[in-house]
């Protein structure tokens, strides 16, 4: 079927239709350059980021806010995306296994991606994905990264809403300063609340928040605490979600943070167009004048570029 055909057949609600949109995406070429021109005007949707330490429970709170969603009555999408092999770029997608109450439900898709190597803890096509799942009519959409920890900040010009998840007796306390954790959570949920010592973790996280000074939009983020394989407090976080959404249409932030998002997007796009026309024999034969130490990156990429 023609990329205009599958974008249609997506916004019906067809999952297999999406299912394939999002591989296309993730194999990039013409094919998916069609299909997101197709989609993008339609791509309407509040991007809930999760990130974290590795082990703080985030698949099991991204199950549980979902089905507080699910009751309701919003249908939710899920980029889940999981660590790579350095060695053969696959995945274990773990995070789908951990995800499987959520498998029987019509209004729930859920997309695990590898992150292919990025930093960050994001794939390359994360954002496509999302745009794709929002244009299937998911209004609420989580991206849930790999928690590798200190590199996880790409997920801010990702999402609209960044939940930082953090748990007691870790013995990680000034990670998130180290992480710059503070700057990109507009959410706090201090999960496993169930554990000793959950009332000191709450009580350094707002100490550093006060520390850090008065927010530059107006929003400070509160620390809420959850018990994610129980669902307690799940629906107190999607209250002040939402409560944050409307922050951001009050307030007018959502339209900076769209052009920031859309500047993102094109960065990238234009990186990857040039990459595509760039590969060829001379760029073979400039790794190989690199390699060798004959010339050295800087000057072989102004000759490609100069043609």
């Amino acid at each position: 079927m023609s990329e205009h055909e599958l974008v249609t057949r997506l916004r019906n609600g067809e999952r297999r239709a999406l299912a394939r949109a999002i591989s296309l995406v993730e194999h990039g070429g013409p094919a998916a350059r069609a299909v997101m021109a197709a989609a993008y005007p339609y791509a309407h949707a509040h991007r809930v980021g999760i990130t974290g330490p590795p082990g703080a429970g985030k698949s099991t709170l991204v199950t549980s806010l979902a089905q507080e969603w699910r009751r309701r009555g919003v249908p939710v999408g899920i980029v889940a995306v999981d660590p790579s092999s350095p060695f053969s770029g696959g995945a274990v997608l773990g995070d789908r296994i951990r995800m499987q109450a959520l498998g029987g439900d019509p209004g729930v898709f859920i997309r695990s991606m590898a992150s292919r190597g990025r930093m960050g803890g994001l794939a390359r096509a994360t954002a496509d994905a999302v745009s794709l799942i929002a244009a299937a009519g998911f209004p609420i959409v989580f991206i849930e990264t790999v928690g590798a920890g200190q590199d996880e900040v790409d997920i801010a010009q990702t999402a609209d809403t960044t939940i930082v998840v953090e748990v007691p007796g870790m013995g990680d306390d000034v990670q998130s300063i180290k992480a710059g954790m503070l700057e990109i959570a507009d959410i706090f949920v201090v999960n496993k609340a169930d554990r000793p010592g959950v009332d000191q973790t709450v009580r350094q996280l707002r100490t550093m928040l006060q520390l850090g000074g008065a927010p530059a939009d107006g929003w400070s983020p509160p620390v809420l605490t959850a018990v994610a394989t129980t669902g307690e407090g799940c629906a107190q976080i999607v209250d002040v979600v939402e409560q944050h959404r409307q922050h951001l249409a009050n307030d007018g932030a959502q339209a900076g943070r769209m052009r920031a998002l859309a500047e993102r997007e094109l960065a990238a796009a234009v990186q990857e167009l040039i990459l595509e026309r760039l590969r060829g024999p001379r760029w073979e034969e400039l790794v190989g004048e690199i390699a060798s130490r004959r010339r050295d990156p800087y000057a072989a990429a102004s000759e490609l570029l100069d043609g």
